[in-house]
């Protein structure tokens, strides 16, 4: 569990890896702590207005991601 909100540093760097690895299409960030991205080219952008809603896009983009590799159980 985490003690500590994320950071913008740190979202920019979850979205950088998840677009590296195919799993977000594209990501920008934008103005005071906002970020857009999209999961697929024709999906539509979802806007995240804190780094902790943000946390929890990535957070679920990891757990479909975990659940289509066949890795559902814990």
């Amino acid at each position: 569990m985490r003690t500590t909100p994320p950071t913008t540093e740190e979202i920019d760097v979850w979205l950088a890896v998840l677009r590296a690895h195919g799993h977000v299409h594209r990501a920008e960030s934008g103005p005071e702590e906002t970020w857009t991205v999209w999961r697929t080219p024709s999906s539509a952008p979802h806007t995240l207005h804190h780094p902790v809603l943000a946390l929890d896009y990535i957070a679920a983009v990891l757990r479909d991601v975990r659940v289509e590799a066949g890795d559902g159980a814990r």
